[in-house]
Formats: C-alpha cells, sequence, structure tokens
C-alpha cells in the first residue's frame, strides 16, 4: 500500500504518462503539448503562465472511497494497520490559442487515459511507496454541469475546456509498528470548593 506520498506521486505519474503521449503522437501539428501539475494559484489569473499548446492538471479534491473504506477497516482490524482507499478528483483543462487546439488537446488526453489497464507499477513514480503488483485507475467522472461550474466559481480562473478525471483506488497505509503519537492531559477550568 502506499505512504503518504502516493497522493503526490499519483499526479506527477500522471503528468509523465500524458506527456509521453504526447511526445508519441502531438495533438498539433508544428507544437510541442505539455501537461503540467498545478494548483489553484497556478490557474488564477493573473498567474496564467501555462504552456499553449497544454494541459494543466488540477487536483480539486480528495475523499475516501465509501465503497471499499469498509474492507480495508476489516483488514486493518486484522493485521493492526490503518488503511485509507482514497479516491483523487482531478480537473483536466486545455489550453491553446484557438477553440481547434483545444479540442484537439482534449481529444488526445482523452484517447491516452482511456487505457483498459490504468497506471500500474511501471508507470507509478517510486515516491508513492507502492506495493507490489499496485495500480490505479482512471476514470472519466461522470461530474454534472453545474457541480463543474460551480469549480470554476470557486477559482478566479474563466470557465475553461475541462474535462474531470477520477483516480481509484490510491490506498494510504499506515505501519503499525510506527510508535503512537503521544498523548496530551489537560485541566481547563478546574474549580474546587468555590461552589461555583
Amino acid at each position: 500500500m502506499a505512504g503518504f506520498g502516493g497522493i503526490a506521486a499519483v499526479g506527477k505519474s500522471l503528468e509523465l504518462v500524458l506527456n509521453t503521449g504526447y511526445q508519441a503522437t502531438q495533438p498539433v501539428d508544428g507544437a510541442l503539448t505539455q501537461a503540467v501539475l498545478v494548483r489553484t494559484d497556478d490557474i488564477d489569473p493573473p498567474a496564467m503562465a501555462l504552456p499553449r499548446p497544454g494541459l494543466s492538471i488540477l487536483l480539486y479534491r480528495v475523499d475516501f472511497n465509501k465503497v471499499t473504506r469498509p474492507d480495508w477497516s476489516a483488514v486493518g482490524a486484522e493485521d493492526g494497520n490503518a488503511y485509507l482507499p482514497l479516491d483523487l478528483h482531478y480537473l483536466l483543462t486545455a489550453w491553446a490559442d484557438n477553440a481547434e487546439h483545444e479540442h484537439r488537446v482534449i481529444g488526445r488526453t482523452l484517447q491516452i487515459l482511456e487505457r483498459p489497464a490504468g497506471l500500474g507499477a511501471a508507470q507509478l513514480l517510486p515516491g508513492g511507496d507502492w506495493g507490489p503488483g499496485e495500480s490505479v485507475q482512471f476514470f472519466l467522472e461522470d461530474l454534472p454541469t453545474e457541480d463543474l461550474m460551480r469549480t470554476f466559481d470557486s477559482l478566479r480562473c474563466n470557465f475553461r475546456l475541462s474535462v474531470p478525471y477520477l483516480a481509484r483506488i490510491v490506498v494510504i497505509a499506515t505501519n503499525g509498528g510506527e510508535p503512537p503519537p503521544p498523548v496530551l492531559t489537560s485541566v481547563r477550568g478546574l474549580r474546587s470548593g468555590t461552589g461555583r
């Protein structure tokens, strides 16, 4: 199972897989398309230093996987480790100088990510402390238009052509042999013999 670096490793692995795919077949003739892992500050104006043509990869939400969490809790009860299965929600946004080029970037991105195998051990960067045989699947997320628009409302940039993707399942594990955090005790507001 992955360590705490698994979330970052998935994002960097996704960036690498997309850039490798773009190198094999460029979406825009005569131009080098680049995928870049970004923060919200990178896409909020005026910080618009993204490559064109390009694709920004924004991790906008991390959520526990509701379907597998009970099963992982049962595994943890058996071996003394804690397991947190996560879904990583990405927003992939095209950046280009015209609509046709943005459409080509999105089209090539979808073609690269719709591989049946997802990201296996060979594609996952080592910063995640992956276990043997571990993999992460990528799915085109069924995100209602209203939710997508609300995401852009929370950002300061205008709506752009984007595709929501879900990385499932990244299981963050803790080692049961780690010492527990120290217990801190504090007593506040204790009064004795005052009758109050």
